[in-house]
This record gives structure tokens, C-alpha cells and sequence, in this order.
């Protein structure tokens, strides 16, 4: 019978820890990348929509058209960092907050553009009207 020697006692529950540790680490790391992800999400969302809503402005100027993309924005918890007409296009830039670990990141932003349709003959070049 081999008796165990004095100096691993205790060495089980360090290891324990230790394994819980990084464990708990991987948890935030990922928990913090899903709420980065879930942020670019939504401020892509309330790009498209702050784009679209001031695309039916676009013709009462830019002032109209970007206080409307603001508006929809800020509606959905976005912050317009960015509007301008280009046409009847508007582009807009939004930036958003990650909520719990994923703040330490930072904001997150996206753009988004929106306008009249085109013909498909227009966006390839071709007159419509030509044989």
C-alpha cells in the first residue's frame, strides 16, 4: 500500500478552480462577442430603416430627409452619425452601444443607402428605349 505524500494535498481543488476559472473566462468572451454581434445587428437595422425613411423625404431636401432618418434611428436606440443626400439617394451612418460585456468593445456602427428603384437597363448601362 503506497501512501500519498503530504505535498499534494490540496492540489485537487486548485486545479478545480483553476478549470472553473477559465471556464468562466471562455463564458464571458463569448457572452460579450454574442452581445457585440447582437448590437451590429440592430444598428444595421435601424440604418436600413433610417435610410428608407428618409429616402421618401429625399425630395423635401436634406434637412427633411435626414431629420427623418434621425428620428427612425433614435427609435431604434441608434444614434445617426451620418446623413447625406447623394441624388435621391440617402446614405446613412448610424452607431449603437453593445449592452453588458460587450460595451467594452465599443460602439458599433453600420450605413445603409436607399432611393428610387432603377430600371435594370439603367444599372447596366443600356437605354431602355434602343432595339
Amino acid at each position: 500500500m503506497s501512501a500519498k505524500p503530504d505535498d499534494e494535498r490540496g492540489s485537487a481543488s486548485l486545479w478545480l478552480l483553476g478549470v472553473g476559472l477559465a471556464v468562466l473566462t471562455f463564458a464571458g468572451a463569448v457572452a460579450g462577442a454574442g452581445s457585440a454581434l447582437i448590437a451590429r445587428h440592430r444598428a444595421q437595422a435601424a440604418a436600413d430603416l433610417g435610410a428608407l425613411a428618409g429616402a421618401v423625404r429625399a425630395g423635401e431636401g436634406d434637412d427633411v430627409a435626414c431629420d427623418r432618418a434621425g428620428r427612425v434611428a433614435a427609435a431604434n436606440d441608434a444614434r445617426l452619425v451620418e446623413c447625406r443626400l447623394d441624388g435621391l439617394d440617402v446614405v446613412v451612418g448610424v452607431e449603437s452601444d453593445a449592452a453588458g460585456l460587450g460595451r467594452a468593445a465599443g460602439p458599433v456602427r453600420a450605413w445603409a443607402r436607399a432611393g428610387p428603384a432603377r430600371s435594370p437597363a439603367a444599372i447596366i448601362g443600356r437605354d431602355p428605349d434602343s432595339p
